[in-house]
Order: structure tokens, then sequence, then C-alpha cells
């Protein structure tokens, strides 16, 4: 039996300025969809790995900065305009070995689960509801701001650094109250592309070894979920995915490997998908009775596209729930009210 429910997953980012807030609208527009609600992951995460550069990287004494994205108005800015304005940063050169001892997402989480509590206690957020944590898997974390070399002496400290963030956290929150979903990125595109991995042999291989440390740290009473990802700087994917078969196979393997139950996955649909060469990989899944959300929304086409792109996916996969193909906290915060109707006409469809 399923141990996570929903219909509708918010994959994590949500354009308004405070987790008080996030809880509260997506509690009233979806709140009975829901099987979790993340906090939005408000002010700098709201552009996920650059609250790491900005808050961690930046003022730690044994690194260097080499590139912060570009003034503009001659106004300093911590956001990068594009893929190539990213923050850049070295390791001193005396340094061996580096420790970060914190990474800032449990203290993030804790603040954010107090907001969370509050809501539930006044009866706006649904008490079955979940708190859902978002956090970069360890690779993803640091590994586009470091060339390769210090990408190899960066890895086990920082990988070390985020799972101490996750017991941290796992200590603050009731457990049956959690959800942890890693979010997955910079393998993903890696390994669309057959790249090798920055920090040294085969990015897939990286995978596997990355997953055996990521699944068993979570505790088994805690819902833990993976987010596929390729991307949406500026609302463009890294690399457009050709099929789901890269999707399946990493899920594939952090199943087999998290020594505890999957509980929930998310994998990407572009816009233009409605084919079965997409979809057909998702025979190939073995996730066991994880709940599957797939990224099918669009708030450019709404409801009729999304539809398309279900009736596809329907040939390949009976049940599943619905989810934008990323967060969607890069975009316009007026545009929130109408992607949220569209996430309640289509769940309210399945449902029915």
């Amino acid at each position: 039996m399923a141990r996570f429910a929903g219909n509708v997953h918010l994959v994590g980012s949500v354009p308004l300025d405070s987790a008080g807030q996030v809880f509260e609208t997506c509690a009233r527009a979806l709140g009975p969809h829901l099987g979790a609600l993340p906090d939005g992951e408000v002010g700098h995460r709201i552009h996920w790995i650059v609250c790491q550069a900005v808050s961690v990287f930046n003022d730690h004494p044994d690194i260097e900065l080499l590139h912060r994205p570009a003034p503009r108005d001659g106004k300093e800015q911590w956001l990068p305009k594009d893929y190539q304005d990213q923050w850049k940063f070295r390791l001193k050169s005396l340094v061996s070995a580096v420790r970060f001892d914190n990474l800032k997402y449990a203290d993030w989480a804790i603040e954010s689960y107090a907001a969370f509590k509050a809501l539930r206690e006044r009866g706006v957020i649904p008490r079955a509801t979940r708190f859902q944590v978002c956090l970069p898997t360890p690779l993803a974390g640091f590994m586009s701001f470091f060339g390769p070399d210090d990408g190899l002496r960066m890895h086990k400290s920082y990988e070390a650094a985020m799972l101490r963030e996750v017991k941290k956290l796992c200590d603050a929150i009731p457990h049956d109250e959690l959800a942890i979903q890693w979010d997955v990125a910079v393998e993903t595109t890696a390994i669309e592309q057959r790249q090798p991995a920055r920090i040294g042999g085969d990015m897939f291989d990286r995978w596997v070894e990355e997953v055996g440390a990521m699944g068993p740290v979570v505790p088994a009473d805690v819902a833990l979920g993976y987010h596929i990802c390729y991307g949406d700087f500026n609302h463009r994917h890294s690399v457009e995915p050709k099929d789901l078969s890269v999707a399946v196979r990493m899920l594939n393997e952090a199943a087999a490997r998290a020594q505890r139950p999957l509980d929930f996955a998310h994998l990407p649909v572009p816009i233009n998908r409605s084919d079965d060469a997409y979809f057909a990989p998702l025979k190939d899944l073995r996730v066991s009775d994880a709940r599957i959300f797939l990224g099918l929304i669009h708030y450019d086409d709404g409801v009729a596209g999304t539809r398309a792109r279900i009736a596809a996916a329907k040939r390949h996969l009976a049940d599943f729930g619905v989810a934008t193909e990323c967060g969607f906290g890069r975009r316009r915060p007026e545009t929130l009210p109408a992607l949220l109707r569209i996430h309640r006409e289509v769940a309210d469809h399945l449902a029915g």
C-alpha cells in the first residue's frame, strides 16, 4: 500500500515573500490534493543553489571568489543573469580539506516548520499534509561553482555536511510530519549528455554512489522522494530530454539503494511532448509503490495542454499525480493564481 498520497505535487519554489504566505496560499487552493507542502524556497533560495554561493561559499575562509554576477546599473548583484554569469570559486592553494559547519538548509526548514505548524493548528493546512523540505543533492549543491580539481577536494566534505543537515532537521521535526525531496539537476543533465562527472569518473556511477549515501540517511518514517530536473533558468532547460529513459534509470537506482521505501518521485515533461515515445520508458520504472508525479502542467497551454499530455502518459502508466516540470518560483507572482487554478482543475478531473 502506498505511503504517500495526493494528486498534486509542488516541486518546491513558489513566487511569494514568506513561507507563511506560501503555505496559506497553496493550502487554500490545493489542500485536499496535496500529500506534502513546501515552504516555497523563499528569499535567496528562490534561485535554488545560488543560496549556497551567497550564504556559504562566499564567506568561507578557505574559499576564494573568482567571479560573482556582473553589476547592473552600477549595483552589485547576487543573481546571475544567465548560465555564463554564475558564481565561481576555488579553494585556497594550501587547503587540502575543507569543512562546512552549517549549510543553513536545516535552519531554514526549522524556521519554516514553525509557520507550517501554526497554520495546521488553525486548520488552514490539512492535518495529514506533510511538511516538505527540498534539498539539492550533495553533488548539485557545489559542483557548478567549482572547477574539477577543487570539486574532488570538496566532494566528501560537502556531502558529509549535507547529510548532517538532514540529521539536524530530522531531529527537530516529527518524522511522521516530514517529507524530504532530493532535487536532482546537475547529475541528470550530465547523464543525458553522456558527460563525465566534473569530479572525475562516469556521472552515472557517481549517481549510484550518491544515492547509496542519500537514501539511507533519511529515516524510514520520513517520506523520501526525488525530483528529476533538467534546469529551469529563465524558463529554459540546460538540455532537452529525448524521453524519460534517463529519469527512469536514475530513479530505479535510487529506489534500489535507499535501504528503505521510496515514497514519491517527480519526472519532468516538456510542453511539446505528448507523444508515446517520450513516455514509453515508464514501463521500465521499478520503484515499488512510490507515488509518481509527472510534470505535465504548463502555464502557457493550461488545462487543455495538460490533459493532452495526461492522455499520452496514461497509455504507459495507469496511475500518477501531476505537477509542473520544475519549481515555479521564478515565475511572475501575478501568474500564480491562474497556475494554481490549472493545478486544481486538473487534479479535480483526476480525482473524479
